[in-house]
Formats: structure tokens, C-alpha cells, sequence
């Protein structure tokens, strides 16, 4: 039986550029695009949570109404937003940096002033307001 390897992200890339063309490298990749949008990977995170979703919008600094349409994929949420549901959520790290990437957006880089203190409130699952208020001495901008 053969098996064949999953094609990391280099190998992608490499095969991306040396395409003659789009049509090809997509036909040929198929298998190795995202499958789960970024609603699908919300909810999977939502299910796992257990608590209401007048809740989740509280703690994640959103009204009812905008957090409802984005579960249903009637808004796309910026990155600032999909961090505080990640936050709402008390997501891990390596999930909310996957859920970033899949919305296509830049994972939470440490260099980063703000970015470490968001980073350092996830780990340690802080309440949003607490990573607002240091965000705020920090000189740094608030997530919402």
C-alpha cells in the first residue's frame, strides 16, 4: 500500500511558483486547501464551550446580534473580533493562532508589544476587560 505524505506549506509554496499556470497547481492541490471555514471553526470551538451565547457576546465585548451573524456567516470578522471570541471562548494559544490563520489573517507575533500582552492574556486565560485595561497602560490600543 502506498501512502502519500501531506505536502507542507513550503512544498506548496514551492510548487505554487514554478506553476505554468493556476488552473494546474489548483487541480493538482486540491486536497490540500483549507476545508473548514472560519464559521465552521468557530462553531467546533462553541460546541466544546458550553455556556450561552448571550454569554460568549458579553465576554467578548459584541452585541447579540453582531455575535449571531457571524456563527450563521452573515459577517466576517475582523482579526481584533476573532480574538476577543477567541478570548470569550478561553481558547488555547495554538487555537486561536489557527483560527487567524485561517481566516487569513496574521498569527499573534511575540515581537510585538501588543501582541504579547494579548498573547501572554490568552495563555493565562485573563478576562478580556484585564487584557483591555493592561492594553490601555501599555499605551497599546484596546481590542474592543
Amino acid at each position: 500500500m502506498i501512502t502519500m505524505r501531506r505536502k507542507n506549506t513550503d512544498d506548496l509554496n514551492q510548487e505554487l511558483m514554478s506553476a505554468p499556470d493556476i488552473d494546474s497547481y489548483i487541480k493538482n492541490n486540491q486536497t490540500s486547501f483549507a476545508e473548514r471555514s472560519v464559521t465552521e471553526l468557530l462553531a467546533s470551538f462553541y460546541e466544546r464551550q458550553g455556556l450561552s451565547k448571550a454569554e460568549l457576546a458579553r465576554r467578548s465585548c459584541m452585541s447579540e446580534v453582531y455575535l449571531h451573524q457571524v456563527f450563521a456567516g452573515r459577517r466576517n470578522p475582523a482579526r481584533d473580533k476573532l480574538l476577543c471570541l477567541c478570548i470569550g471562548m478561553e481558547r488555547r494559544l495554538d487555537e486561536t493562532q489557527e483560527l487567524l490563520k485561517e481566516a487569513a489573517y496574521a498569527q499573534l507575533y511575540p515581537r510585538i508589544k501588543r501582541e504579547a500582552v494579548i498573547i501572554h492574556g490568552i495563555v493565562h486565560h485573563t478576562p478580556l476587560e484585564e487584557i483591555n485595561d493592561r492594553l490601555f497602560a501599555e499605551d497599546e490600543a484596546a481590542l474592543c
